[in-house]
């Protein structure tokens, strides 16, 4: 019979029907651990009208089709038409034979987290293993059945073959006997050699691309329940300000309002945010009636914090010693005495917001003492936690569903759209969904810090690098549990300068200095946190000391790269792919007339090393373009989906370029300023690179993520060709404060 048609996300409840309703059929079944070791679990075989319950991966139905489960969330990195390409390639299945589906939160299913680059590397070995171990079973089914070695049977093409007889037996064909058969020890299963592999490393297109055009329901924001109501929430627009009184009555009386309520919170930037609900029988009737809404706040006690005040502190711990030394090699003040030149620079960027395309939203309903969640989360497990431990409820009663997100880059990492649409839920006797509002988006998000650096680097009479010198000044929130003593600056939220950041293991004198200038500001992780700024900050003042010299920056770099002393970072994989982005760019500055010009930057994070060489036309009027960028990119060994990866390059350039051009958060009276897209614009077509050529250096390495290591690099490299063809240093982000024009 003809297997049922899967239309979007099901959870795994629904994927086990599914399973029994198209009758007989294999399934494998694999429990992840937490130390990363997949161990077979019990083949069982279907039974129309039962349930069971193994953590089932992969799924083969009578009729050939196969269906593969995909556990991670989709951010819009392409996670989940990968990984299954990397079960199919072993199973030897025909691409066009797989359907897959979106698993939700599971335990079974081991983690279930989008961040940092790590989805790629945490399930490539296993789920390499996972798709060889159900090729070997059905391998063998084939040779039982034939009566024949299975040394004597291959498979490929959705089927498996008898080499000295020609037979072939499709893999539907095989699954009744497959299915009575034992899981292999890992001993006896055979990955495929790399030489071999036809799908892993080819162009494929994402799995919903054609819903995603067509505008069919995925994300979170598209969750229709039976019965559902629609909520907003308005918070304090003083981070954690307090409700002191609402006009509710008169919103409760507006057209299509069911409700309208105060929730006191937990006044703690971690936890619930106090505010006011108002839940109506439509989106629009919540956000009309929302315009109307009058709230009286004691907004506390950060409500004068100013960006400019944070600037004028800035620069004045600038000129005393650090609050604390991250770290410390030789003696710099030495090297800056014998120093034949010194160059001193400061390098400033903003508070910006992730600005994905879809705002965050939750739908939740509360029921028989426990919640079901539909929620666009890059972390659904760190949802599940923050609801159990915030509203007292077990575990095993919180149900999460995965919904695609339009967009992620880190703050869908956050749960304060999973808790608010919980506190609203528990007063609201039908499923309902929680929308914020693109200004809600922008003014209350988990944001990335600001900071400042105030750099000293000395060269010697030969140009080289004798001491280097960074006095980085951040912003940090109250310690939790501390009395209220003492500062921390936000985890993952590029406050933070990692003790091994290029070049301190390259330099025999380097000093590295921190200052906290308290805030009341979310903070959170963007796009490659903290490299993305100290990136630009590092390798555009690298670049400000090879000028100094006299020296090619590119030359000037390799000799850096020659001088390490220590510590993590792999300077043979990123002198190889600085000298094959020079080689695929043409490098040769020099051959750029005025008005043109050619900057480089490389940098390593998230296990991938990176270089950019970035083209640039700037007209005496100050109008500019970008010719062109090459990029190469050594992620390890193995590419999985080449299209994919081509797509998170490019998608890493365009993102980094309109985040230097434009992007700017002002604080004023402890609240966000800009409100929406008009004043917080983002890159448009024309201002996009002309072209981006994207090359991949293959190295002995470890397979891993591209959805960061692409990001950092970008704007220094930018901000070099702008210098290389102007002489301007770009020092200060967004560059829409100096007086280009992006055509």
């Amino acid at each position: 019979m003809n297997a049922p048609t899967l239309t979007g996300p099901i959870d795994r409840r629904g994927f086990l029907k599914f399973s029994a309703l198209a009758g007989s059929g294999l399934v494998l079944g694999f429990y992840l651990k937490s130390a990363g070791q997949a161990l077979g679990a019990d083949v069982v075989k279907p039974v129309a009208g039962t349930e069971f319950k193994p953590n089932a991966f992969i799924r083969i139905a009578p009729d050939g089709v196969v269906t593969l489960v995909s556990k991670q969330p989709e951010i819009g990195q392409g996670i989940k038409t990968s990984l299954p390409m990397i079960i199919a390639e072993e199973l030897e299945v025909n691409w066009k034979d797989v359907v897959i589906v979106q698993g939700d939160l599971d335990p079974a299913y081991g983690g279930q987290s989008a961040g940092g680059s790590r989805s790629t590397p945490n399930n490539y070995n296993e789920f390499h293993r996972l798709g060889a171990t159900a090729r070997t079973m059905l391998v063998e089914a084939a040779a039982l059945t034939w009566g024949v070695p299975a040394s004597e049977c291959f498979a490929a093409d959705s089927a498996v073959h008898h080499r000295t007889s020609g037979k072939a037996l499709k893999f539907g064909e095989l699954v009744a006997k497959a299915s009575t058969l034992p899981v292999p020890a890992a001993a006896d299963v055979k990955q495929k050699d790399p030489k071999d592999y036809k799908l892993l490393g080819t162009r494929i297109g994402g799995v919903d691309n054609s819903k995603v055009v067509t505008g069919q329901p995925l994300f979170g924001i598209d969750t229709k329940l039976p019965g559902m109501l629609y909520a907003v929430y308005e918070k304090c627009p003083v981070f954690a300000g307090k409700v002191v009184s609402a006009n509710l009555d008169a919103i409760k009386a507006l057209p299509g309002v069911t409700d309208a309520f105060v929730i006191e919170g937990t006044s703690n930037l971690g936890g619930l945010l106090p505010g006011v609900a108002i839940v109506a029988d439509s989106t629009w009737s919540a956000f009309s009636a929302r315009k109307q809404l009058k709230v009286t706040w004691d907004e506390g006690k950060f409500a004068n914090d100013s960006w400019d005040a944070f600037a004028a502190k800035a620069t004045t711990l600038s000129k005393q010693p650090g609050e604390s030394t991250v770290k410390k090699t030789g003696d710099v003040a030495a090297a800056f005495a014998g120093a034949a030149k010194t160059i001193e620079a400061s390098y400033t960027y903003p508070f910006i917001s992730h600005a994905s395309i879809e705002p965050q939203n939750c739908t939740a309903w509360f029921k028989d003492g426990g919640f079901e969640f539909w929620a666009p989360s890059q972390n659904p497990g760190g949802g599940q936690d923050a609801v159990a431990n915030l509203f007292k409820i077990p575990k095993e009663k919180i149900i999460v569903h995965l919904t695609r997100s339009g967009g992620g880059f880190g703050r869908r990492l956050s749960q304060d759209f999973f808790v608010e649409a919980a506190a609203i839920a528990q007063k609201v006797n039908a499923p309902v969904k929680l929308t914020w509002s693109r200004e809600d988006d922008l003014r209350h998000d988990q944001f990335r810090a600001g900071g400042f650096h105030f750099l000293k680097g000395g060269l010697d009479a030969n140009g080289k690098i004798v001491g280097w010198q960074n006095h980085f000044v951040t912003f940090g929130t109250m310690s939790a549990g501390r009395g209220g003593a003492g500062m921390a600056v936000r985890p993952g939220s590029g406050g933070s300068l990692d003790a091994d950041q290029f070049p301190s293991n390259f330099l025999a004198n380097y000093l590295c200095e921190q200052s906290v200038m308290e805030c009341n500001i979310p903070m959170g992780p963007w796009r490659a946190p903290g490299n993305n700024v100290f990136s630009w900050v590092i390798q555009s003042f690298i670049d400000e000391l090879a000028f100094a010299a006299g020296r090619d920056q590119l030359e000037f770099r390799l000799d850096l790269l020659s001088q390490k002393m220590g510590g993590p970072y792999d300077a043979a994989r990123m002198t190889a792919v600085v000298k094959l982005v020079a080689e695929k760019a043409g490098w040769n500055p020099k051959n750029f007339p005025r008005g043109r010009g050619q900057g480089i930057a490389f940098h390593w994070s998230h296990s991938g090393y990176v270089a950019h060489v970035v083209e640039v036309t700037v007209s005496k009027s100050g109008e500019a373009k970008i010719d062109r960028v090459v990029s190469v990119c050594d992620v390890g060994q193995q590419i999985v989906n080449r299209s994919g990866a081509e797509n998170q390059v490019e998608g890493s350039v365009i993102d980094g370029i309109g985040t230097m051009m434009f992007q700017e958060l002002n604080l004023d009276h402890g609240r966000i300023v800009e409100a929406n897209f008009n004043d917080y614009p983002m890159i448009r077509m024309p201002q996009a690179p002309a072209k981006i050529e994207v090359h991949f250096l293959a190295s002995n390495n470890p397979t891993t993520g591209l959805g960061e290591p692409a990001i950092p690099p970008i704007a220094p490299a930018l901000g070099n060709a702008i210098f290389a063809a102007t002489g301007k240093r770009v020092r200060q982000f967004p560059m829409s404060r100096t007086d280009l024009r992006w055509s």
